[in-house]
């Protein structure tokens, strides 16, 4: 079983159920605050316990999918998902949402390790390029529905009239009727375990990891950590999560607070649109990096961001609503071009580099907690601020990055060419 498209389908299905569950943290922010009477900087502490467990755990999945080889790994990890979110659905609670989101965080850093070697394998080497860019179109297609199916629910949920079909009904009994928003919850607990039967009854391809996917020894590791350019771009990637998920996870609290939008509607439009653009802006850093350099890219990008957040977080209502996805268009070139010059930037061992580049994801538990911490003493506004810190950081990787290979563009190629043609 060399290749398989229906492996290949199942693994754009698990990332759209990895991102359906990801994401969904920045529309309700507002709701847990208002239903569990918590600080800003508890509500920080749920993007705390779910990046923690994504960052901690991406170097040991390494370990387990080798030891155990991708499908029992990722039926333990989708197990783990419907646990979590079952745990909350049962017990809604702030300490329960804590662990749930702990639990459901470690499995989806699992799974996110288990998928990429497959899609190789089953979609062909050839097509991994293509397969991973698509891959990563419908991670953000879910990113941008399930805001709108967190709306959908506490809409409907609240208002009985507004229409009534099964689900709604079942949901409306399981549900606590002031926590119409924990419903989610529900859907997230049926789609994990719907996967966990999947995978049982599903075939695999055998996977040869190549040295990139390959976790490496101990050694490598402390070779690697005597590198200053590794810590560098270890930084680069805590400060671009920390981006990501710092304006993702307040900008619906930013909205309520400061303009009056309803989290329910505008709010969880916003985010949606958010993850949208930031889908959507792929394509176009992709044309953009066949033209420029990757660190020129970089830079305008770090520049549009910072623009964006200043009108976001000092405009008036109808340019904050409009300028907080603008940012996620900026920001959709900088994870992958920090990645690229990252490992472009190392003569070996780039397994383990990828695995210390996956450990910068706890940038998504800190950043959220400090702008919280900050929401709370001098209001969320001067919280959010602190996102030109991470920001600024991703821009300055455009000034004082040196890459061994840099990418190649129409320019270089012709260059390139013409070298080659020249006796």
């Amino acid at each position: 079983m060399a290749r398989s498209r229906y492996a290949v389908s199942l693994v754009f299905l698990t990332f759209f159920v990895i991102s359906l569950l990801t994401n969904i943290l920045g529309p309700i922010v507002p709701d847990i605050i208002s239903s569990f009477h918590v600080s800003l900087t508890a509500a920080g502490f749920l993007a705390f316990a779910f990046f923690i467990a994504y960052g901690v755990m991406s170097i040991p999945a390494g370990f387990l999918v080798e030891r155990f080889t991708e499908k029992p790994v990722m039926v333990l990890a989708f197990l783990a998902g419907t646990l979590g979110s079952l745990s909350f659905a049962l017990f809604p609670g702030y300490r329960v949402a804590i662990v749930s989101y702990f639990t459901i965080g470690a499995g989806m850093a699992v799974l996110q390790v288990a998928i990429n070697p497959l899609l190789r394998v089953a979609g062909g080497e050839e097509n991994y390029a293509f397969n991973s860019t698509l891959a990563q179109l419908v991670f953000g297609t879910a990113s941008f529905i399930s805001p709108r199916i967190y709306s959908y629910l506490v809409l409907h949920l609240k208002d009985p009239s507004a229409g009534e079909n099964l689900l709604l009904r079942v949901l409306r009994r399981l549900t606590p009727p002031q926590l119409p928003w924990a419903s989610i919850y529900w859907i997230f607990a049926m789609c994990a375990m719907a996967m966990v039967l999947l995978l049982l009854f599903s075939r695999f391809p055998k996977v040869h990891h190549t040295a990139e996917e390959r976790v490496g020894s101990l050694d490598m590791y402390r070779k690697l950590a005597r590198q200053r350019v590794v810590w560098l771009y270890f930084a680069a990637m805590f400060a671009y999560v920390g981006c990501e998920q710092g304006t993702a996870d307040w900008m619906s609290s930013f909205l309520h607070q400061y303009h009056g939008f309803d989290p329910h509607t505008t709010g969880a439009a916003t985010v949606s649109w958010f993850w949208g653009l930031l889908t959507a802006g792929c394509v176009g850093g992709m044309l953009l990096l066949k033209i420029f350099d990757s660190r020129k890219v970089l830079i305008g990008a770090g520049v549009g961001a910072l623009l964006c957040l200043s009108a976001a977080l000092f405009g008036p209502a109808n340019i904050s609503v409009a300028a907080f996805p603008a940012v996620g268009l900026f920001a959709s070139v900088m994870w992958p071009i920090v990645v690229s010059l990252a490992l472009n930037s190392v003569a070996e061992y780039h397994g383990s580099f990828s695995g210390i580049l996956g450990t910068g994801i706890i940038g998504g538990a800190i950043v959220p907690v400090i702008i919280g911490r900050l929401g709370d003493y001098a209001g969320l506004r001067t919280g959010m601020a602190f996102l030109y810190i991470t920001f600024g950081f991703v821009l300055s990787v455009g000034f004082w990055a040196q890459p061994i290979i840099s990418n190649a563009t129409i320019t270089r190629k012709q260059i390139s060419d013409a070298a080659a043609i020249e006796p």
